[in-house]
């Protein structure tokens, strides 16, 4: 058994990017670009108007008022045609490029229209609502960066840069194998006597697409070695990464580990010294991952949050670390000294503090749905006062 910081740093070791792959713009959210984004066109392409309203030379309007001809139109994606000549204007709008020899734009509002005549009164403002050519970025700019997360703020820049692919981390394939005799499938628990419902996997299965993993889909399996050495084969031969919940303690129908090894498993730690989540675990087989989780629904989930999370957030491209994010919060009310195993309480939010909550078992699956911290309790501390600061997990 091994401490809860050693753990996480073999996890960080080996949470790397899987390779990486081109897909379509379109289906690039949430994924982690592989390669930089350069710009294949500069923005804007040419100088263009920032306003409606008339494009001049300042020139001639050194003397106000001023009337001047309008020489034609220009519309974005469709410029007036030629430069602009002395003593003329050309009516513009948003976006529209700029006619050569134009140097400022006159906001509409301040100019009266009589017929094919634009007639000009008001001082000139400061501003002369021009976006000059390349002010944006220029084409061969680096628009984002390698490691970067597709959101979409992003994907504007992507497509801004004129890619309609683009290279990102290849998402990792997870498979989980839920393990035990009394798991039954939801809606059909009620019909078998001793049967529980299996839940765990929905919720590791959402939290490893969170993260960008792609679910691959779940299978619940007997406590029979046989048919747990079939289903471990055949997992490993399409996932990149399977993750096993349940029988990850002592008894005599434990098989979690041993339906690996004839795949050669391997493993990086086979405890950690935290509550909830003491029997998690994490190996090789066959140049795949296997991560083993505990049974409990909130020994899960808790061990989850704390090695999955960061292990599918690295194997996408991301920083790992992301996924770890603590900070620190006063309590709303007291507790008492911790164990001597490092402790993640759940807890929820309550304004500007965190408030644990009352019922703290393993298996306890509605305060699984109530929480939204994991507060992190360092092994031998002492009992905190209300108003103690912890530290805190987004969960």
């Amino acid at each position: 058994m091994i401490p809860f910081d050693e753990a996480l740093e073999r996890v960080l070791a080996i949470a790397k990017p899987l390779g990486a792959e081109e897909v379509p713009l379109a289906e690039a959210h949430g994924r982690v670009l592989a390669a930089p984004i350069t710009a294949l066109v500069s923005a804007p392409p040419a100088d263009v108007s920032a306003m409606d309203g008339y494009a001049v030379r300042e020139g001639d309007l050194a003397a106000l008022p001023a009337t001047l001809p309008i020489a034609g139109e220009s519309f974005a994606g469709r410029g007036h045609h030629g430069g602009i000549e002395p003593g003329t204007c050309v009516r513009i709008f948003t976006g529209a490029p700029v006619p050569p020899g134009a140097d400022r734009v006159i906001v509409q509002e301040v100019v009266r229209r009589e017929g094919d005549t634009a007639v000009f009164e008001a001082a000139l403002s400061p501003a002369r609502h021009i976006r000059a050519a390349g002010s944006d970025f220029r084409a061969g700019d680096v628009l984002l960066d390698s490691g970067t997360l597709l959101g979409p703020r992003q994907l504007v820049a992507a497509a801004a840069a004129d890619l309609d692919r683009l290279t990102v981390a290849r998402r990792p394939k997870v498979m989980v194998l839920s393990t035990g005799d009394e798991l039954a499938e939801p809606g059909t628990a009620s019909h078998r006597a001793q049967a529980i419902p299996e839940s765990v996997s929905f919720g590791v299965a959402a939290m490893a697409e969170a993260w960008g993993a792609s679910f691959m889909g779940s299978v619940t399996l007997a406590d029979r070695l046989e048919d747990m050495v079939r289903a471990a084969g055949l997992a490993l031969r399409d996932a990149d990464l399977v993750v096993v919940t349940g029988g990850a303690s002592v008894g005599e129908k434990d098989f979690a580990k041993p339906m690996f090894a004839e795949q050669g498993l391997e493993l990086v730690f086979s405890k950690v010294a935290i509550k909830p989540g003491k029997p998690v675990w994490l190996g090789h087989a066959r140049g795949r991952l296997v991560l083993g989780l505990p049974g409990n629904p909130t020994s899960a989930m808790v061990t989850a949050r704390l090695f999955l999370a960061p292990l599918v957030a690295g194997l996408v491209g991301r920083d790992p670390r992301a996924a770890l994010r603590w900070r620190s919060l006063q309590l709303a009310d007291g507790l008492p000294p911790t164990g001597d195993r490092e402790t993640f309480a759940r807890g929820i939010i309550e304004g500007e503090t965190v408030r644990v909550l009352s019922n703290q078992d393993s298996s306890a699956q509605k305060t699984l749905a109530d929480c939204d911290m994991l507060v992190r309790l360092v092994p031998g501390r002492a009992a905190v006062e209300a108003g103690g600061r912890v530290d805190v997990l987004d969960f």
